[in-house]
């Protein structure tokens, strides 16, 4: 079955940098695109980034624009988000998310995600 499994999370002071990653099994994972969701504390599920299954397009939340990066690694059937700068209210568990993908886009709704992991915690402190 599909599984995504999210890791690298962690608890990081306020302007640090943190690589989380999604690593994917039991899908053919370049026809999938990839998504970064996060849900903090009495929250919900927001957007972050995604990713096209060939990475050539990529989209990002305001929020994080210019401080987070996606990407991916076909070969490792790999996701990553490179998080630099970061804030306390980018506290969150962050999920990764797959969708088959037969047009070339990424997705940035969360109804749209077929699979999910179970997500990574990253704290930052003040």
């Amino acid at each position: 079955q599909v599984q995504l499994v999210e890791s690298g999370g962690g608890l990081v002071q306020t302007g640090s940098s943190l690589r989380v990653s999604c690593a994917a099994s039991g899908l053919t994972f370049g026809l999938y695109a990839m998504g970064w969701f996060r849900q903090a504390p009495g929250k919900e599920r927001e957007y972050v980034a995604a990713i096209s299954r060939s990475g050539a397009t990529i989209d990002y939340a305001e929020s994080v624009n210019g401080r987070f990066t996606i990407s991916r690694d076909n070969s490792r059937n790999t996701v990553y988000l490179q998080m630099s700068g970061l804030k306390p209210e980018d506290t969150a568990v962050y999920y990764c998310a797959a969708v088959r993908d037969y047009s070339r886009r990424y997705y940035y709704m969360a109804s749209q995600y077929n699979y999910w992991g179970q997500g990574t915690q990253v704290t930052v402190s003040s």
